[in-house]
């Protein structure tokens, strides 16, 4: 059932629309299936790896909801998993599917002034072909990505990642020991950011700010949208971004 009466503010399909701009990044590196659709996005199965379904309208058509239903019910055969990632809570998944909702905040940052704090000891580089397995292992073990674990190179991000049109990722270093990692995807509207991590062992001495001071200066004046987990939602907080809403995921 899709809630229809509901107002949706711009800046969660801008959110919205920068998540599809990474799901689709990811499906084509991957070279997983990609149902590219109006109201919604599917990044088809590998292994390891969950397939995902994500809402991009808060009213998908009735067809539109029959196919992603389909898709989810076929990756659920067999007890395989699914995340239905939906930021308008606007879907009711059959309940033959067996998924159970969670809510994490989606957040935007518009351009302004940032007050930067100095992180002794932390740098952080782009990252090359030669440098992408060392920040894929961090966000692996980091994030954690659990069905990635034990870490293998190339299984959750394919070097075809770098090729990707608005793709990259920052590697955060102290004294030259790989200390957290993310991912960017801009699209030309926004700049997404995901898989904020910082190894355990780094962890409360800054790096995961001096990333994002990285990011910011990427956007170059544009939104920066993510999904918030609860750990770091203070930090972006204190760096200007705001709540939009929270978005439902099922799984």
């Amino acid at each position: 059932m899709i809630k229809i009466s509901e107002v949706y503010p711009a800046e969660l399909y801008l959110a919205t629309e920068s998540f599809a701009s990474m799901w689709t990044a990811m499906a084509r590196a991957g070279g997983r299936l990609l149902a590219d659709r109006p109201g919604f996005l599917a990044c088809g199965p590998a292994e390891p790896g969950t397939p995902r379904i994500l809402l991009r309208s808060g009213t998908p058509g009735a067809d539109e909801v029959a196919e992603l239903t389909a898709l989810a019910a076929a990756w659920r055969a067999d007890g395989g998993e699914v995340v239905v990632e939906d930021p308008f809570s606007a879907l009711t998944p059959d309940p033959a599917l067996g998924l159970t909702p969670r809510q994490l905040p989606v957040m935007i940052r518009y351009p302004k002034a940032l007050d930067r704090r100095e992180i002794p000891g932390v740098t952080v580089r782009r990252v090359d072909a030669a440098s992408l397995a060392t920040a894929e292992r961090v966000i692996v073990e980091g994030f954690p990505l659990e069905p990635f674990a034990p870490y293998v190179p190339a299984q959750a991000f394919p070097p075809a990642m770098l090729d990707q049109q608005g793709t990259g990722f920052f590697l955060a270093e102290i004294d030259g020991v790989a200390a957290g990692a993310c991912l960017t995807v801009g699209n030309g509207q926004t700049l997404g950011v995901y898989w904020m991590s910082t190894l355990p062992e780094h962890r409360s001495r800054g790096v995961g700010r001096a990333l994002m001071y990285a990011v910011l200066d990427l956007a170059a004046g544009l939104p920066v949208a993510l999904v918030a987990a609860k750990p770091g939602r203070p930090l972006y907080e204190s760096l200007g971004f705001d709540l939009i809403t929270h978005s439902t995921w099922w799984a």
